[in-house]
């Protein structure tokens, strides 16, 4: 279409524009020729009733008047409006409808056009108008046809090919359109006009004389084209025609090209629109529209395109027909004179060749690549790698040969610079047939060794930390690991796009880089030499050397070659901050490991190095002294926690691989314990969760760690007593803080507690001032505050000193654990005159928990120094099982031999892991079970507190004080007194401890219990131990325990027990009790017998307190008892029958001596106390016994 139509005469876009705002002076500048073109709206304009009744519309009318005054053709026109359209509209209508049942859809079309031509025939009579209308209209039903037969074709006929007839056609198809467009819609006049020859120039006519019409007959041809419009004339023609419409209106192309990618139609439409385009672009050096337009649609984010656009090349490159009249030809034209219009110089492969052999190879034969360049070079990179990994563009020879010298071209140092060779690298590597001559490969490798030459000045120079010889590296290193898919992953990414590489296709850049380019060891001596990476956190992108590094520890590279990279890895974790960077933690792991475990069997001694100590200290330092916390800190907190991650990683990684490494013989040095106490953990850690989301994974990995290893740091109670510091009322008291509490010192608070024997005054206000203050602000007061604790035990010190100081110590817990700890059990040692005080080490405490209870006496009745020295036992008692453990884990193979040569047994050579372990487990129970014992003996009043009358049992009472109801009112008032002492709250606080280690631990509940307390203890332990319903699975196995102590300590529990939880288990233990207490009576001697029962009688009135039904079993035992005991002294003067008459009348009338246990006489045997005989005082007890029993079972519980 476009060679039909080169000698026809089209609408300028000055006159189309002229006509779309109806300017008149801009149409009468127009020439003869141009104007003629526009006869038929200006016609129109000039003869009908204009809707406008302007003052400058009449003007303008008479302007076109006088300008088409001479003009001959205006008559014809003139006389085709002479046509009552109106009376021809209302014929046709009728026509329509006669044939609307009778003829297709088209065919009544058809039929109604010429019923037109033929009405218009008769008021006309010009005969090659009623031939062209016929045409022209037949030409529409025909579209009709070929829509239905899916099949373009082509109708040829005189009238639109003569020049003779071609202005008075196009006037007649100008004005029946107008006059008729309900009839003659103008989007199926312009498909039908695609049928006939210089239909595209019909079609410019159209729409120049109603140009309002434009973008609906753009969107209407490119609605109903082709999804490919190279494949088919049909698709070519409308192409053409729609391209003729935009050279006439320009300014709209671009828009027209929206559609064009919106219905994903005629692609060829869209590349020849943006051809058209890039020509009238003034500007050289920027990104052509061409580029961005191909780059848009194979990059962007709709598939949809990407497969349409990517189809259209595909179907372009297989048709044999590729020649200059191909979109596609002249799309790959264009971008190739753009590629070649940027290269710094015209080169080919045979510069190298002529070049003198001994001229360096980059010096003047490779000129650089202009830096106005830079930004269009990595564009055309990224267009031509889609167009051939996306669409399947296959270059030509000449398009290969321009792109490798593009690719190998040197740019100046700067950002955009540093990205054009990362993507010339990748694209190397994604598309290796470019390279397809020994000449071309010289010219790459050339080009790859200037690459490592200069990538240190363009890091340098550029500012760009991720430069391309980090990308070098890496590859280099997935090359001689042979991770091609690691490879192919880099190229992808690094190119932003996902095309397939096939990992056969690198075979030869790998033996490039392996054998010419990068030997590992070369890799490995220049990963050493690169920088690290300054400040670096997640947001800095792309390939950084922690990449490099990370993959070459991983392949031992750096051991197998020994080449120390302990240094260069210190210094990186110097050098980040937040928010962290997603490869630290897997380089330290993998760090970690290359120090433990050597690169090879052979050769043992192939690891790095760790970490020195002072090393690990200089970057805590200002951390440590407490004084310089906030002003003095080098490292930031992320390298803080980083090496603190490292410190307890490689920790626990030395004790996992004891074996592994005893095997080997080597024992790699482990961190001292004093580095460990140097190191604040818990007030890192702390500052790690305000910090989660921009730490990652570091905390929760941390947090692992320290339960592992540290699980005297991981305390319950400390995480609940540290939400409460960090919450709402921290913010709080924060805003009640006031430049007092700010100015107070440790001097002064050490001035103030000096003072304390004579004034607290000032001790109080300073110590609610700290209150105020945050925990990491409270460290410079810890030592002060811990060494004078010792004051604060005198007599006479008020509660709510000692109160805020426990407050102010627990807020200290949570920042500096383990030194307060240490600080506190020092200053709690009792002191003896002219005997030095011992100072206690954190080893000498997990060695030795139970040294904290070996404090001051006082501090046993001083709750709040109380409660912390439970807190501290509790962390050391966890700390000391976490340091058995690893002890054992260091220490599994040291005599392991001489155990073998000694022992010579196949299958005992793991005897001695065993015993060890067994030990470990007894030293532990032992010290749980003698912490627990000192706690319980605690809670015995002293002598000078039963002087004052305190009762150990005074909770029980309480607690009892609901069933026994006859209690005397006196009573009740004393043990109402006796809950405010401070015996009662430090036993409390015992108590609250002792049912978290039996929780955490019931083994060691089984423990204390089989060894026994003091039964004076036992109504404490289980009302106030809410945990000791667990004894009800032991107690069993206790009564049956040879020692007659063990057996009457676990009836007395059993009767607590019974009465705290009144349960069906407690029942049958119960019941099992009683069974034994009778099979004991027939074995037990005289004096046995007597120690055994006198104080477990009463342990049955808690029996049938708790259980009715056991009535008549207890009964028929005490009766049994009686019995026995009567047949022992039957023999004697004293004749004991009178008593066991009782008894028996007792058992049978119950009722009749319910009032008996008001005699004071039959209360504690007290009745016929004159006989020392233990039977008869057993005889006695019983009989009391009884009658308590029956007392309560008349009254009721």
């Amino acid at each position: 279409m476009m060679t039909e139509c080169t000698s026809l005469q089209f609408v300028s876009p000055f006159a189309f524009e002229a006509m779309q705002k109806v300017d008149v002076v801009r149409l009468a500048s127009l020439s003869d020729p141009e104007l003629r073109l526009l006869l038929p709206c200006l016609v129109r304009m000039a003869l009908c009733a204009p809707a406008d009744q302007s003052q400058s519309w009449a003007q303008d009318k008479k302007l076109i008047l006088r300008l088409l005054s001479g003009v001959e053709a205006v008559n014809s026109i003139v006389a085709l409006l002479s046509v009552d359209f109106h009376a021809l509209e209302q014929d046709a209508s009728k026509e329509q409808q006669l044939r609307k049942r009778k003829e297709p859809a088209f065919k009544g079309f058809l039929s109604l056009v010429i019923f037109l031509i033929n009405k218009l025939d008769l008021h006309i009579k010009m005969a090659y108008i009623n031939r062209f209308l016929r045409l022209i209209l037949l030409c529409v039903s025909n579209n009709s046809v070929s829509e239905s037969n899916g099949e373009f074709f082509f109708k040829s006929s005189e009238l639109f090919e003569s020049p003779v007839y071609l202005e008075e056609a196009a006037d007649v198809l100008c004005i029946l359109q107008a006059e008729l467009p309900s009839l003659l819609p103008i989007v199926d006049v312009a498909e039908a006009l695609l049928h006939v020859r210089n239909g595209a120039w019909f079609l410019c006519l159209l729409v120049a004389n109603v140009p309002d019409s434009f973008n609906e007959v753009c969107r209407g041809l490119i609605k109903n084209g082709e999804r490919q419009d190279e494949e088919s004339l049909g698709g070519r023609r409308r192409t053409d025609a729609l391209r003729f419409l935009c050279k006439m209106n320009p300014s709209q192309a671009l828009k027209v090209r929206g559609m064009v990618v919106e219905e994903c139609h005629l692609p060829g439409l869209g590349v020849a629109l943006t051809l058209d385009h890039t020509k009238n672009e003034a500007c050289e050096d920027g990104v052509s529209d061409l580029v961005c337009f191909v780059s848009g649609l194979l990059l962007g984010t709709n598939a949809k395109v990407r497969t349409w656009f990517g189809t259209f090349i595909r179907n372009g490159q297989q048709r044999k027909r590729e020649n200059s009249s191909s979109v596609l030809w002249q799309m790959r034209r264009q971008l190739l004179l753009e590629l070649m219009g940027i290269l710094p110089t015209v080169r080919s492969t045979r510069i190298a060749e002529e070049a003198d052999v001994e001229m360096e190879p980059n010096v003047s034969v490779y000129s650089g690549l202009k830096e106005e360049h830079v930004v269009k070079a990595s564009a055309l990179l990224r267009l031509y790698c889609a167009l051939m990994g996306i669409a399947g563009l296959k270059p030509t020879e000449e398009e290969a040969e321009q792109l490798l010298q593009l690719m190998t071209s040197r740019p100046p140092a700067t950002p955009a610079g540093v990205r054009f060779v990362s993507l010339s690298f990748c694209m190397l590597l994604a598309f290796s047939t470019l390279v397809s001559t020994p000449e071309q490969e010289q010219l790459m490798v050339i080009w790859l060794s200037w690459m490592i030459k200069e990538e240190a000045y363009f890091e340098s120079t550029s500012g760009v930390s991720a430069s391309f010889g980090e990308m070098l590296l890496l590859v280099a290193m997935y090359f001689h690991s042979n991770q091609l898919s690691a490879i192919i992953d880099l190229v992808c990414s690094t190119l932003g796009m996902k095309i397939v590489i096939k990992p056969s296709s690198l075979s030869r850049m790998k033996t490039i880089f392996t054998q010419e380019i990068f030997t590992e060891q070369v890799v490995t001596a220049h990963a050493v030499r690169v920088p690290v990476t300054s400040n670096l956190s997640a947001n800095i992108t792309g390939f950084l050397p922690i990449h490099c590094i990370y993959q070459l520890l991983r392949s031992r590279s750096f051991t197998k070659h020994k080449v120390s990279i302990k240094d260069w890895i210190y210094r990186q974790l110097c050098e980040t901050s937040t928010p962290l960077h997603p490869q630290l933690l897997p380089l330290i792991d993998v760090y970690i490991n290359s120090i433990l475990t050597p690169a090879s069997k052979s050769n043992p001694e192939a690891t790095n190095q760790p970490v020195t100590e002072q090393e690990i200290l200089n970057v805590f330092q200002g951390v440590i002294g407490g004084d310089s916390i906030r002003l003095n800190q080098r490292f930031s907190i992320t390298a803080q926690l980083l090496v603190l991650y490292y410190v307890l990683s490689y920790e626990e990684a030395l004790l996992a691989n004891t074996k592994t490494l005893a095997a080997m013989q080597r024992k790699p040095k482990s961190y001292s314990s004093s580095l460990m106490d140097q190191i604040p953990i818990k007030f890192l850690i702390r500052q790690a969760q305000g910090l989660q989301q921009e730490l990652g994974g570091l905390h929760s990995a941390l947090l692992r760690l320290l339960a592992t290893n540290y699980p005297h740091l991981c305390i319950v109670d400390d995480w609940i007593c540290e939400e409460e510091i960090t919450g709402t009322d921290a913010l709080l008291r924060r805003m009640l803080l006031t430049n007092n509490a700010k100015n107070h010192s440790p001097k002064q608070l050490q001035e103030a507690f000096s003072a304390v024997p004579v004034s607290y005054t000032q001790v109080m206000q300073i110590l609610e001032h700290l209150t105020l203050l945050s925990a990491s602000e409270l460290i410079p007061y810890a030592e002060v505050l811990t060494s004078n604790m010792n004051q604060l035990l005198n007599s006479g010190v008020p509660r709510r000193i000692l109160q805020t100081v426990n407050k102010l110590w627990m807020v200290l817990n949570t920042v500096m654990p383990r030194r307060l700890w240490v600080m506190t059990v020092n200053a709690l040692q009792p002191s003896i005159k002219f005997v030095r005080q011992q100072k206690y080490t954190q080893n000498d405490l997990m060695i030795d928990p139970l040294i904290v209870l070996r404090c001051d006496q006082r501090v046993h009745r001083c709750p709040p120094l109380m409660d912390i020295t439970l807190h501290m036992l509790n962390g050391y008692l966890l700390a000391s099982k976490a340091y058995l453990s690893a002890h054992l884990k260091e220490t599994a193979e040291q005599d392991r031999p001489s155990q073998n040569n000694t022992i010579g047994l196949v299958g005992q050579t793991d005897a001695p892991e065993v015993t060890r372990e067994e030990l470990k487990n007894a030293l532990l129970a032992a010290q749980d079970s003698a912490a627990v014992q000192i706690l319980l003996e605690i809670c015995l009043p002293t002598e000078e507190e039963k002087a004052r009358g305190v009762n150990p049992d005074s909770l029980p009472r309480n607690v009892q004080s609901v069933i026994t109801a006859s209690s005397p009112n006196k009573e009740m008032e004393e043990g109402e007194d006796n809950l405010l002492c401070n015996l009662r709250e430090v036993q409390c606080l015992i108590c609250c401890l002792l049912h978290q280690m039996y929780i955490a631990d019931p083994n060691i509940a089984k423990l204390v219990h089989f060894q026994g307390y003091p039964c004076e203890l036992l109504p404490l332990t289980v009302a106030g131990i809410p945990s000791m319903h667990i004894c009800l699975d032991f107690i069993p196995e206790l009564i049956a325990q040879p020692e007659l102590e063990k057996q009457i300590f676990a009836i007395q529990l059993l009767s607590h027990l019974c009465i705290q939880y009144a349960l069906p288990k407690s029942l049958s233990v119960a019941r099992l009790a009683v069974n034994v207490m009778g099979t004991l009576l027939t074995v037990l001697t005289q004096a046995k017998r007597y120690a055994f029962f006198m104080p477990t009688l009463p342990s049955l009135v808690s029996f049938c307190r708790a259980f009715p039904p056991l009535y008549e079993d207890i009964m028929s035992l005490l009766i049994q008892i009686g019995q026995v005991c009567a047949s022992d002294v039957a023999t004697q003067t004293r004749d004991i029958d009178p008593i066991i008459t009782r008894l028996q009348q007792i058992k049978e009338k119950p009722s009749g001596w319910s009032g008996l246990c008001k005699d004071p006489s039959y209360k504690n045997g007290s009745r016929d106390t004159g006989s020392m005989d233990p039977d008869v005082q057993l005889c006695h007890c019983i009989e009391s016994t009884i009658i308590e029993i029956i007392n309560m079972s008349v009254s009721g519980i």
